[in-house]
This record gives structure tokens, C-alpha cells and sequence, in this order.
């Protein structure tokens, strides 16, 4: 099967190529370096998207956000869609729901986005949808927080905090956070390439962590002796001060991926092939 792959440049999409180049024919294509016009897809099967002007914490241009997230996005859905391409796999984000929550997303839940982020990819999801077919099928895959080796903003500030200070104020954070291991995203991705399955997909590690959970697993594969203390004055001081780094460490967004996964991997009892532990360890290591 033929692939055309966008983002190959980013840690989702190098994974990927790493990892299933022999099953698949990759042909890559950049927004930035290659020629849109000189592109030939005819006989490219399905496209995965992964090219995205990603969430920015000091914001970006909502028209930077519609030129790379909609607006690139239909003109390669339409090309290819036109060239009889099978299949057109969008890489979405939660963010589509809005920012942090009590409530447990599903595909179900109405979006609110609240970025221009998070607009600008329910509107590429809903054009893209309305491109959808018998011959032409659109699989969106809403995605938290993707980690694994490469990644970078808060992850990767996490790690260098907890390799560098011994003593720090997250102990008893009861929150709920999901996260996807890179290893078990791109799994996923393969198997509905290989179902050729479409609608919208809601993806995650089976299981979800609070920030004290996290930063532990992270010291332990760190080999770091690390102190959570429970500094009360801190999480008030922070809300106040840095309230977007406050949502990040003290607020919940939990997804539910069971009916994704039952969509997906039949009425058995399906998980994904890393478990959080699994993944926290070969990111760190």
C-alpha cells in the first residue's frame, strides 16, 4: 500500500516511517519545501496528515492557524480526493473540546473550542467531513498529549525540571491527565489504514495519570531521588501568576477511548500494545 505522509518531520512522523516503512510505500511532502503544484498522487492508496501549526503558549495569527490547519488541509484532501485516493487520515487534537475539565471527553461531547488552535482543526475536520464518500474515506484521530522520544514544550520541560531539582512543590496532585505513547498513536494509525475505517477517533493510553504520578514515573526512569512536597500557598500563587501553567499541572482533561477502540478492535477485550509505565520508560530512556 502507498502512503502519502505530511509532517514526516516531527516525532509522530519520523516514528512512524521508522517503524513501518517496510510495511508500507512512504512518500513524504512538505508545506514548506516542496512544490504543492509538482506533487503526483495517483497512485498514493491513503494520506496520513500530520503537518499542523501546533498549539503556540503565546498564540499565533488566527489567519496563520486557518492558512496551515484548514486551508493546506483541503487543498491536499480535494487534490488527492480528485486523484481517487482511498482513504485521508487527519491527525486532530482534543483541543477541539476546549482547554482542561471534570469531564471525561468522548467523540460524543460537544466542542467548544476555546484557541484559535483548537477552531482551526474542528473546522478542518468539519470540511474535510463534508469531502467524505463511498469512494472516499476521512479518518479523524483526536489526540491529548503525545510523548514520546523528541517531544518537546512541557514534557520535555518536565523531564530537564525533575533531572535537575531534587526537591519539588507537586506532591498530592489528585488530577487526571490523558496522554498517548507515540508507539501506541501510530499503532493505531496503522490499524485503521489497514481497516481502512472512518469517522472520528478518540485515542489515548488505556490509563490516565495525575502530574505527581507522572513527575514519579519520570524520576524513576531518571534514576532520580525526587521529593513531592505539598506546598499549599503554591498552586494559589501559581494560579494567580502563571494561571495557563497552573490548568497544565493542577487541571484534569481525561478521554474515554473505549468506543474507539470496540469501533476499531471488535467487542473483545482490545489495548494498545505499551502501557503508560512502558511509555514514560522508552521516552526517558
Amino acid at each position: 500500500m502507498k502512503l502519502l505522509l505530511t509532517g514526516s518531520s516531527g516525532f509522530v512522523g519520523s516514528y512512524f516511517i521508522d517503524n513501518y516503512a517496510k510495511k508500507y510505500d512512504i512518500q513524504t511532502f512538505s508545506f514548506l519545501n516542496d512544490d504543492f503544484d509538482s506533487l503526483h498522487v495517483e497512485d498514493i492508496d491513503v494520506v496520513v496528515y500530520l503537518s499542523a501549526l501546533v498549539h503556540q503558549m503565546d498564540g499565533a495569527a488566527k489567519e496563520e492557524y486557518e492558512r496551515v490547519n484548514v486551508t493546506q488541509t483541503l487543498e491536499l484532501a480535494k487534490k488527492v480526493k480528485a486523484s481517487c485516493v482511498k482513504q485521508f487520515v487527519f491527525m486532530s487534537s482534543v483541543k477541539v473540546y476546549g482547554e482542561e475539565s471534570e469531564l471525561c471527553y468522548t467523540e460524543h461531547t460537544t466542542c467548544k473550542p476555546q484557541d484559535e488552535y483548537g477552531k482551526s482543526k474542528l473546522k478542518a475536520e468539519q470540511e474535510l467531513q463534508k469531502l467524505e464518500d463511498d469512494d472516499f474515506v476521512v479518518s479523524i484521530i483526536r489526540t491529548p498529549i503525545v510523548y514520546g522520544y523528541g517531544v518537546k514544550a512541557n514534557i520535555r520541560n518536565l523531564i530537564n525540571l525533575v533531572n535537575k531539582i531534587s526537591v519539588l512543590p507537586f506532591g498530592g496532585i489528585n488530577n487526571r491527565r490523558s496522554m498517548i505513547y507515540v508507539g501506541n498513536l501510530c499503532f493505531f494509525l496503522d490499524a485503521i489504514i489497514e481497516r481502512q475505517k472512518g469517522g472520528i477517533f478518540l485515542v489515548s493510553d488505556d490509563e490516565s495519570l495525575s502530574t505527581t504520578r507522572l513527575i514519579e514515573l519520570i524520576a524513576d526512569n531518571l534514576g532520580k531521588k525526587v521529593y513531592l512536597v505539598r506546598v499549599p500557598f503554591f498552586e494559589s500563587l501559581l494560579r494567580v501568576v502563571k494561571p495557563s501553567f497552573h490548568k497544565r499541572l493542577y487541571g484534569s482533561l481525561e478521554v474515554d477511548n473505549k468506543d474507539t477502540m470496540r469501533r476499531v478492535f471488535g467487542e473483545g477485550k482490545p489495548s494498545l500494545p505499551y502501557s503508560v509505565e512502558e511509555g514514560i520508560g522508552l521516552m526517558v530512556k
